[in-house]
């Protein structure tokens, strides 16, 4: 788990990832949205818009996040498995 922003930026990025925010919740208020990391190609497509890694760290730090990662699944794959969590 980390709150650091370049060990979540560099561990989405090699993954091929990036910031998104769930369309529906956004409303033309992204604040209000709910942030995801995004996988292309994967389930997200129609419900996740892109958004700027200021625009979803500053959600980030608003909501007192942490990111929840794993590094390698069991097979020593690189993992796409993330989790926001409240930092408490």
């Amino acid at each position: 788990m980390t709150t650091d922003h370049e060990e979540i930026r560099r561990w989405v990025e090699t993954r091929g990832a990036h910031p998104a925010i769930v369309k529906r919740t956004a409303r033309g208020r992204p604040e209000s949205g709910i942030i995801r990391i995004d996988f292309p190609g994967f389930s997200g497509a129609q419900s996740l818009k892109e958004i700027s890694w200021d625009e979803w760290f500053d959600i980030f730090e608003k909501r007192r996040l942490a990111f929840l990662y794993q590094e390698r699944t069991a097979t020593r794959k690189p993992s796409r498995f993330n989790k926001l969590v409240a930092r408490e």
